[in-house]
């Protein structure tokens, strides 16, 4: 397939997918509270799909490797088709965990394949444009998905998960007749052939690193609306708008500078530039006063994550000797575990004193650029091999 036109589409495919997730994240609570989910009830039900994720994203990574991407797309995008119908149907609360845990399993096919995709049909030099794409059409997706989903549940809280499982159904007739596989027959079975799942080496930091700002990340997703309402008196919707232009911030930076960057300067100097200016971002939260700084500051903090995450992929698909789908589907547990544990911990926090998930964001950013320096040391050493 050529290599310029496949991007365009798998950008059109992620876009597409996260709108349809996203399309329910405002309804959600809501929705499972009609049918008598209390507060942690609610949580678990967010939770269990990221742990799905989490147990699952490798698996399917290993798949791709060895039946190929295409079909491990259209088996992610054909499980979050199943669990929206699911969830629309659903009149019992177990209904709902159901279609979460089958949601999840399903579609932690997605991201890694998808990312394994760009891997192979990228050269060295454009790894990091072809990650920072697909970053774009997530963040993107993100902005655009709660918003239908608002305008939807207006006259029925069911109607976002129906539109949300027919755009899902869109994206897997898209796959089928546009995309086409990335591996022949004899790239898979070199693929499968090789080893080392579990991280070795310096490699191996990486993937903690990557785990490291997901972790930060979720904290600050799961308290800052309680911030900025206390310290700047913020409402609803305002906190869309700020939302909305952290999303637009950050999937410009990934769509066109990381690219650029990374061919210039490389994904080492990427990454580095990403966590001080997150570091950054995260300290300036602490002086919000009102909604202009709190776009502003939270924006700056957008951009240096925006940053970070598609050059650690392209790093990770350079540098790792296991296959591309193993290495992403590894990379995209460590974020799933991020975001399971970054919102209770984000929490804990926040009632202990409310710039505490900020400060500790701070202290989290000097530990992953650390780790980063680790890494760049030992993969000098002359008795270093990447796994």
């Amino acid at each position: 397939m050529n290599k310029k036109k496949a991007l365009p589409i798998l950008f059109a495919v992620m876009f597409l997918v996260m709108v349809g997730f996203g399309i329910i994240i405002p309804v959600m609570p809501f929705y499972a509270e009609q049918l008598g989910a209390t507060p942690m009830q609610l949580g678990l039900l967010m939770a269990v799909y990221s742990l799905m994720q989490l147990l699952f994203s490798p698996f399917w990574g290993r798949v791709s490797d060895r039946i190929g991407r295409k079909p491990v797309i259209m088996i992610g995008i054909s499980g979050l088709a199943l669990s929206f119908f699911l969830l629309a149907l659903s009149t019992q609360l177990w209904m709902l965990f159901a279609a979460r845990v089958i949601g999840g399993v399903l579609s932690a096919a997605n991201m890694p394949t998808v990312m394994a995709y760009v891997a192979d049909i990228t050269s060295d030099e454009d790894r990091g444009k072809g990650m920072g794409i697909i970053g774009a059409a997530v963040g993107l997706g993100f902005i655009f998905g709660p918003a239908i989903g608002g305008v939807f549940s207006q006259g029925n809280l069911a109607i976002p998960f129906y539109v949300a499982g027919v755009l899902s159904l869109i994206t897997l007739l898209f796959v089928l007749f546009v995309l086409k596989e990335s591996t022949s027959p004899e790239q898979r079975s070199t693929q499968v052939k090789k080893r080392g799942m579990l991280p070795k080496g310096p490699v191996s930091i990486l993937y903690f690193l990557s785990f490291f700002v997901t972790f930060s990340l979720a904290g600050l997703e799961a308290t800052f609306a309680y911030f900025a309402a206390e310290k700047a008196g913020l409402g609803t919707v305002q906190l869309g708008y700020i939302f909305m232009i952290m999303g637009l911030g950050g999937a410009i930076v990934q769509g066109g500078l990381v690219g650029k960057m990374t061919r210039k300067y490389g994904e080492g100097f990427v990454i580095q530039l990403g966590i001080v200016v997150s570091g950054i971002g995260f300290g300036l939260i602490l002086l919000i006063d009102g909604f202009v700084t709190a776009a502003i500051f939270l924006t700056i903090f957008g951009v240096g994550n925006g940053l970070i995450r598609p050059s650690v992929s392209s790093l990770l698909t350079k540098t790792s000797t296991a296959g591309h789908g193993s290495t992403t589907g590894l990379l995209s547990s460590f974020d799933s575990l991020g975001r399971i544990l970054g919102p209770p911990l984000g929490g804990l926090l926040f009632s202990l004193a409310i710039g505490l998930p900020y400060i500790s964001g701070i202290l989290v950013s000097v530990l992953a650029f650390v780790l980063y320096r680790i890494y760049a040391a030992r993969m000098k050493s002359p008795k270093s091999q990447a796994s």
